[in-house]
Parts: C-alpha cells; sequence; structure tokens
C-alpha cells in the first residue's frame, strides 16, 4: 500500500531512513535498501546532504529506489537551494514519479563537513511547503503559469 494510501486510512506507517554515501558508490546502499527494507516499511525517507555534509544526491537516491520498487521520500532542505532550485528540485521529483516530499529548513552548514559554505535558507520549510501548495495549483512561487498538468 502506498505512503499516501496508508495516510488517508489511518493505519499506522512505519518508514525507514537512508543516508546516501559520500560519494558515487551508491550500490551498498542499494542493496541494503533492497535487502533490509523493500517490503517491510511503508517507504524510506533518503536524507538530503544530512548533518550539513554533502554526499549522494537525495534526488538521485529516490529515483534508483524507486526503479527498484520501493517507494522514496525525497527530503528537501533549505540550506542549500535557493527558491528556483527547491522548486525545480521538486518538479523534478514529480516528473520522476516521485511523490513523498519531507519539507525541512535544514541544519546550518558550520555543523557540517564544509564550515566555510555559505548557507542559502531563501526559504524555510513552512514556506517551502507554501510553495509546493503554489506548485500543486499549477502556478509557480512567483506566480508563473507552469506548462502542461500540475504535479
Amino acid at each position: 500500500m502506498k505512503l499516501k494510501d496508508l495516510f488517508k486510512s489511518g493505519k499506522f506507517a512505519v518508514t525507514s531512513e537512508i543516508g546516501p554515501p559520500k560519494g558515487c558508490h551508491i550500490d551498498n546502499v542499494l542493496h541494503e535498501a533492497e535487502t533490509f527494507l523493500k517490503g517491510r516499511v511503508a517507504a524510506i525517507n533518503v536524507t538530503d546532504n544530512q548533518s550539513s555534509v554533502m554526499r549522494f544526491g537525495s534526488l538521485a537516491t529516490c529515483h534508483l529506489l524507486k526503479d527498484r520498487g520501493m517507494e522514496p521520500v525525497f527530503q528537501v532542505v533549505c540550506r542549500d537551494r535557493n527558491r528556483i532550485a527547491l522548486q525545480s528540485d521538486i518538479l523534478s521529483a514529480a516528473g520522476l514519479g516521485i511523490e513523498n516530499l519531507l519539507l525541512l529548513t535544514g541544519d546550518h552548514t558550520k555543523l557540517g563537513d564544509h564550515p566555510g559554505a555559505k548557507p542559502v535558507f531563501d526559504l524555510d520549510a513552512v514556506s517551502l511547503i507554501h510553495t509546493v501548495k503554489k506548485l500543486e495549483q499549477g502556478e509557480d512561487l512567483a506566480g508563473n503559469k507552469l506548462e502542461g498538468e500540475p504535479p
């Protein structure tokens, strides 16, 4: 049963979280997800540069999980992207069939492995929720109409 259907039914939903690797070797993470999580959890949350540590991308990991028959939750943090990039990544997720989002403000970059990186924080999690609602209504945050069906 899909995660959204579990929520609608009021049933208890169990998810798990995975962190992509610090590098391109994603095979171990995918193997562990298939071995230990597939069929046991409703969905798999994929962290987005958790604790401000640069890693393989959440969106790419979500796509690879979906290709293997698992239901991903795309975690999106506001720390690393401005409103243009956030909207683009959310539309990209929808285009890839990724239906679940976890919207977060994100940890400050001083906590991570690139303490000199400048945090963006153009939006916070609450404004990002508003942004997603606008995209679902067929327009971007600036009020421009989206082409085709809204996500």
